[in-house]
């Protein structure tokens, strides 16, 4: 409701899942991919301290596949649901000739509202503030041009005994959605980053002051083992992985030393 707001702003993102379609197209697997879309466009606003209205999707295709776009659609609502967002419509275009027989591209925008007293980041950063990273699921929506590279000509259906699973299984994990977990603390939070295209490297130094710096011990966390297998099957430098790649951190969060222990 918005009699609970003083001053409320709208805030809004617009996104797609990029070439991790391509792993759909490749698997037949439908339905995760509606759910990264809405997963990520959460996440997009939640770094404004904004919680989701309403989403809209968009699907255009070359020839409707209908048990295609309910699977799609299927995911798209699962991540609204999950988010308390509203999936408050959508379009479907039909476009012979524009996408290859059995291909598809998935759009969405979404709405959602901040205080504009709360909104992120809070100018009262200050240097020894602790900067927090949350578990990624996998690679999200990110870096999977590069991911396509590496593992070209692979089978996606082999089972790696270091992932646990096939590789189609680990590179079609969902995005994880980040809402539940932060939104209930965002007042003892300063800024939030999500390691989105551009990884570490680009994404943590939009939120920063001009007189901050960010200081990220690797140590500090356990690098899943699909970085690792990428790193060495593509033979990526350690750098090039942290400019595209979350590496197992999928958000960030910078609080006061004083509020650690509450996350």
């Amino acid at each position: 409701s918005f009699k609970n707001y003083q001053s409320p702003v709208l805030v809004s993102s617009v996104d797609g899942v990029g070439t991790k379609l391509k792993i759909a197209f490749l698997t037949d697997v439908h339905n995760t991919v509606g759910y990264d879309l809405v997963a990520h466009c959460i996440g997009d606003i939640l770094v404004q301290g904004a919680r989701p209205l309403f989403f809209l999707d968009y699907i255009a295709t070359g020839k409707l596949e209908p048990g295609v776009i309910e699977s799609v659609v299927e995911g798209l609502a699962r991540g609204c649901r999950e988010g308390g967002c509203a999936l408050l419509g959508g379009e479907t275009a039909e476009m012979p000739g524009v996408y290859r027989d059995g291909e598809f591209d998935v759009a969405g925008t979404i709405i959602g509202i901040v205080e504009k007293d709360r909104i992120l980041p809070r100018p009262n950063l200050l240097a020894g503030d602790l900067i927090l990273g949350l578990p990624s699921s996998g690679p999200h929506t990110n870096g999977y041009s590069l991911i396509r590279k590496v593992f070209e000509g692979a089978d996606l259906q082999s089972v790696h005994p270091e992932l646990g699973c096939s590789l189609a299984d680990a590179l079609l994990v969902p995005h994880r959605s980040y809402f539940n977990a932060l939104y209930p603390h965002l007042d003892k939070v300063k800024a939030l980053a999500h390691l989105t295209g551009g990884g570490f490297i680009e994404n943590i130094p939009r939120v920063l002051p001009e007189n901050l710096s960010a200081v990220i011990h690797l140590n500090s966390w356990q690098v899943p083992s699909l970085w690792k297998l990428i790193q060495e099957k593509g033979n990526i430098s350690t750098e090039e992985m942290y400019r595209v790649f979350n590496m197992g951190i999928g958000m960030v969060a910078i609080v006061d030393k004083s509020a650690a222990t509450d996350f």
